[in-house]
């Protein structure tokens, strides 16, 4: 073989290494196991330090908000009977209240306290539940000439103007 095909080669082996590496990396850094509450319980210590997703219902008047800090907020979670105190640091969103159902995005620690770095509510079930009973969702609109709304022009200029 000529010194520019062996070159060649080596640099192209190279190259598919380092993406090999960065690919395995990237994915063991970026990967999160999901859980319920119970089953991370279940699970033990065996996930302390790794990334999580964690989902359950938030215990109605387990909120705490650090009065020093707003940003700072203490709550717990359950899923069939098991609890899990969270801490959070950042915005909470609009819906988070007790009895919401959340997904808490971080790390488990030592303390058997889950540290949160992101917090999302679900979607009230509430729509499913109008659905059902026949009601349409807030944002429909009826279709056809027979189902369409009756609106008013709005009268905004008087019949006869004078300068």
């Amino acid at each position: 073989m000529k010194p520019k095909q062996i070159k060649f080669i080596i640099g192209s082996g190279l190259i598919v290494v380092a993406v090999g590496y960065l690919i395995t990396t990237g994915i063991t850094t970026t990967s999160k196991f999901f859980f319920t509450v119970d089953e991370l319980q279940a699970a033990g210590s065996q996930y302390q330090g790794a990334g999580l997703k964690v989902k359950g219902t938030v215990v109605n008047g387990s909120i705490n908000r650090n009065p020093d800090n707003r940003l700072l907020v203490s709550f717990r979670i359950e899923e069939n009977k098991a609890t899990l105190p969270v801490t959070y640091k950042g915005i909470t969103p609009d819906m988070f209240e007790g009895g919401r159902e959340v997904v808490v995005e971080g790390t488990l620690g030592t303390d058997g306290v889950f540290h949160a770095n992101t917090l999302m509510t679900s979607c009230p079930s509430k729509y499913e539940a109008e659905k059902e009973a026949g009601k349409t969702h807030p944002g429909s609109i009826p279709y056809g000439k027979d189902k369409l709304p009756a609106l008013e022009s709005p009268k905004i200029l008087p019949e006869k103007t004078t300068i």
